[in-house]
């Protein structure tokens, strides 16, 4: 139902942009602003992954620069049956994560330094688990499509303001005066935000579920999530700032919340998420005690094996266990050589 529920909101973003080009040229002008929109998609789905991590100065690391990380990320990916994506690290104190690429072929997660800070080694797999949901689902791609059409509707409407304001409205292909067309400027990008709100909200809530199947855990995302929505209003991120275009795309809302932000979010309510994350490990809970004597069963799934004997950093640590936050605080970070 949500997949249905995502075309139909896609297909409406794509009538309106036509919409937005009928109004400003008439049938002509529904037919080149269509004719826009695809060059535009076209281009994001060559393209999109490289420019979203070259616009956040993302460092690909491997195996010799954050082993951890990258054996964890190897770990959930063999779980969620994907290839393996690139992984790469943020220099940004604000703890978010997000996944890019045109398919699961080509995918990239990538995690802020902030992040990895936060949050403890199982809250940072319930991260990643999420971001690899996103690329199974093959949201990446979907999301691509809505901000690049929900752009090309913004600058369309902008060239309508400009229409309006200086004579535009002569043009006889025009169904609307100039006053109509600053309307269309004002209405139009209005539009196009509630439905990439509703995409992305549909979106992260199968994320959630998805990604908690993936690492076997849904209390290690649960968690992340309570952490990083503190995290996120605690520091700002000044590049999602400059370009909210891109805010759908992390676990958390990047942007601040000041003025229009704080109306129209692009996120679920992360309580809500978490309350879905609560219950579903309650269900998971009940699925596992056994019928005899009572007793709880001893399994260990697939998807668990990042809490495995390995840890869900993928290595075996050399040291007798201490508590967890001491261990992470004197060990070093998984994006450090």
């Amino acid at each position: 139902m949500n997949y249905v529920r995502t075309g139909l909101l896609l297909a409406g973003l794509t009538a309106l942009f036509g919409a937005v080009g009928m109004m400003i040229g008439g049938q002509q002008g529904m037919i080149i602003a269509l004719l826009f929109a695809a060059a535009m998609n076209v281009f994001a789905y060559w393209n999109s992954d490289a420019m979203l991590l070259r616009m956040r100065s993302a460092r690909q690391v491997d195996d010799k620069t954050a082993p951890e990380l990258v054996a964890m990320v190897r770990d959930l990916a063999r779980n969620a049956d994907l290839p393996m994506p690139k992984v790469y690290v943020i220099e940004n104190p604000q703890p978010n994560a997000f996944a890019t690429g045109r398919n699961p072929e080509n995918a990239a997660v990538a995690a802020t330094t902030g992040l990895l800070k936060l949050l403890d080694r199982n809250e940072i797999a319930g991260v990643m688990a999420h971001e690899l949901a996103h690329v199974k689902n093959r949201d990446t791609l979907t999301m691509t499509i809505t901000a690049t059409i929900a752009g090309a509707i913004s600058a369309l409407a902008n060239f309508a303001m400009f229409a309006g304001m200086f004579g535009g409205n002569r043009d006889n292909n025009n169904p609307l005066g100039g006053i109509g067309m600053i309307l269309i400027a004002i209405l139009a990008p209005l539009g196009a935000m509630i439905v990439q709100m509703a995409i992305s909200r549909t979106r992260e809530y199968e994320a959630d579920k998805i990604g908690a199947e993936i690492c076997g855990h849904p209390m290690w995302l649960a968690s992340a999530l309570n952490k990083l929505d503190k995290g996120v209003h605690a520091v700002p991120n000044m590049d999602a700032e400059r370009n909210p275009a891109t805010a759908h795309m992390y676990i958390a809302n990047p942007l601040s919340g000041k003025g229009v932000d704080s109306l129209f979010s692009t996120h679920p309510n992360m309580a809500n998420r978490i309350a879905r994350l609560q219950a579903l490990a309650g269900s998971s809970q009940s699925s596992a005690q056994s019928p005899v004597h009572g007793h709880q069963a001893e399994q260990t799934p697939r998807t668990a094996r990042p809490a495995s004997s390995r840890g869900p950093w993928g290595r075996k640590s050399a040291k007798p266990a201490a508590p967890k936050r001491g261990t992470s605080r004197q060990r070093k970070r998984p994006w450090e050589s």
